[in-house]
């Protein structure tokens, strides 16, 4: 048998607002806060589903540079120009890290400048 992701760590200046963000972004819950102030969040079906959760933890080190690792996602219930419009009101902004403008995908950033992209497909 092989392994399956369970979580994903981000560290983060405020995971409160970061989570809040991401819960909005996903259709996510939280569904654990730790007294050092990390914030899991996930599906509804809690730990161990098909998604992972995310666990964001807090620290006070700058971000430096473009992200190894970054999120893909795909709108469910919308087209991606809807669904572009929808994550710039959660509060996610334009980056660039040097794409042509040709690409298919708009590539973002948190609120937290993390790097994320909305590829054009809608999943159902």
């Amino acid at each position: 048998m092989a392994c399956r992701i369970s979580e994903l760590i981000i560290p983060c200046k405020d995971p409160q607002r970061l989570a809040a963000f991401w819960c909005e972004v996903l259709g996510f819950i939280v569904l654990d806060t730790e007294d050092e102030g990390a914030v899991e969040i996930g599906p509804l079906e809690g730990f161990g589903g098909l998604q992972p959760t995310l666990v964001f933890s807090p620290t006070t080190e700058p971000k430096a540079g473009k992200l190894r690792l970054h999120f893909d996602v795909n709108a469910t219930d919308r087209d991606q120009d809807a669904e572009l419009e929808r994550l710039l009101k959660l509060g996610a902004r334009p980056a660039d890290i040097g794409q042509t403008g040709e690409e298919p995908w708009h590539v973002l950033a948190d609120p937290e400048d993390n790097e994320f992209c909305l590829l054009r497909a809608r999943l159902s």
